[in-house]
């Protein structure tokens, strides 16, 4: 019988690739999978598929403090050491061909990811490569002289990467798929083992939190990021004993007030976009909840978000539940006032007159507003005893993991 595969395409520019590389050996073990180190030039796939070379310097600002936290986050529920170098992105080129000279060395994949994320050092600079590969027990004098002869190898395996679909690192190949972030580890895991791995971030063991966190959650019903994390708050808060602070808010006035895109998708570059169209699919299985791609997107959410705060606080939760699946599963319209009718049931007539105010309407304004002037810039957003930021329903593991504590 073959033994499978796992491959992992990389580039020591990435910190969310130095993060999975700590990790992916112990994967393939568990999965009695052979690990294949992919080096790609990450530069490379930027500039075939028109993503910024100096993409950190590209997010808003809001989202770029996110994602500063979002790497630290990782790191520690991983248990390494990591830190952004002042001058990131470091030069690479020479770094990944001297990899490859090395026969894909893991000790000198981990030597150099250790220089960038640990030390600090740019990789490609000579005296960090002589380091590198003596400490791996290679000879730099054999190998710094030939770096030229792996220069078409490191093209042809980023042009193999692009032809995979393949838009960032790291990716985690099994057989014709990849999955792309270490966020997505456990998506690899079970396409290898045939089991459903644990939810990266969360705790190893469920522990007794030393106090009563809150958990605000910014969602509206029009993102299907949104719908899939909302499915889970429930569960979470049963694990964690949490208090959940609903903070319904309209997402187009939210890109609007803070400058982004009013359909985010539709700017990212075409492979990323055919991506998350698996991706969703791969959380609503792990998830277990109904998903299907709704022929009527975007959506208008407004008048199913101001039904929403119309609503008494008891039949809410029911309402958005059962909003959230009937776009989300079904693709009914919610736009049309008989499916709204249908939702709200006894509750319709009275809502209706309610949303109508200028109460609810300031309602939905006001947290949208809120939303802006405390660093959302998507939904779902977790925001943790007032604090704490998490954006994405892939982040409900780093949620959990700071509502244990």
């Amino acid at each position: 019988m073959t033994k499978k595969t796992l491959g992992y395409w990389f580039d020591y520019s990435c910190p969310y690739a130095y993060v999975g590389s700590l990790g992916v050996e112990a994967l393939a073990e568990r999965a009695g999978a052979e690990l294949v180190w992919e080096p790609m030039l990450l530069g490379g796939v930027f500039r075939a598929i028109g993503t910024d070379q100096k993409l950190f310097a590209t997010l808003a600002p809001a989202k770029a403090k996110h994602n500063a936290e979002d790497m630290l986050r990782w790191a520690e529920a991983a248990g390494v050491k990591l830190s952004m170098p002042a001058d990131h992105p470091f030069r690479t080129v020479e770094a990944l061909r001297a990899t490859l000279l090395t026969k894909n060395d893991p000790k000198v994949i981990h030597g150099f990811f250790e220089a960038y994320w640990v030390h600090n050092r740019p990789v490609s600079d000579e005296a960090t490569m002589r380091d590198v590969l003596t400490t791996a027990g290679h000879d730099p004098d054999s190998i710094l002289p030939r770096l030229k002869e792996a220069k078409d190898d490191l093209i042809a395996r980023t042009e193999r990467a692009i032809a995979l679909g393949i838009f960032g690192a790291p990716a985690y190949q099994v057989g014709d798929r990849f999955y792309w972030g270490q966020d997505r580890a456990h998506f690899a895991e079970a396409a290898l083992t045939g089991k459903t791995a644990p939810l990266p971030g969360a705790p190893a063991e469920s522990e007794t939190p030393s106090k009563e966190h809150t958990l605000e959650v910014f969602w509206d019903f029009s993102s299907p990021f949104s719908y899939l994390g909302v499915t889970q708050v429930e569960a979470l808060a049963k694990r964690t004993g949490c208090k959940v602070i609903w903070k319904p808010m309209l997402l187009g006035g939210l890109f609007r007030a803070i400058g982004m895109a009013d359909l985010p998708l539709s700017t990212w570059p075409a492979p990323k976009q055919r991506y998350y169209a698996k991706d969703m699919n791969d959380w609503s299985t792990f998830w277990n909840v109904p998903f299907a791609f709704p022929s009527r997107f975007p959506t208008n959410s407004l008048k199913a978000m101001r039904l929403y705060l119309a609503l008494p606080e008891e039949a809410r939760a029911a309402y958005r539940n059962a909003t959230y699946e009937a776009y989300w599963a079904h693709d009914r319209d919610l736009t049309d006032d008989a499916v709204l009718a249908e939702l709200l049931g006894e509750h319709y007539e009275a809502a209706v007159a309610a949303a109508a105010t200028s109460e609810v309407k300031n309602a939905l304004k006001e947290n949208t507003e809120e939303a802006a002037k405390r660093g959302v810039f998507g939904a779902p957003t977790f925001i943790v005893d007032g604090e704490q930021l998490y954006w994405g329903q892939d982040r409900i593991g780093l949620v959990q993991a700071a509502l244990s504590k």
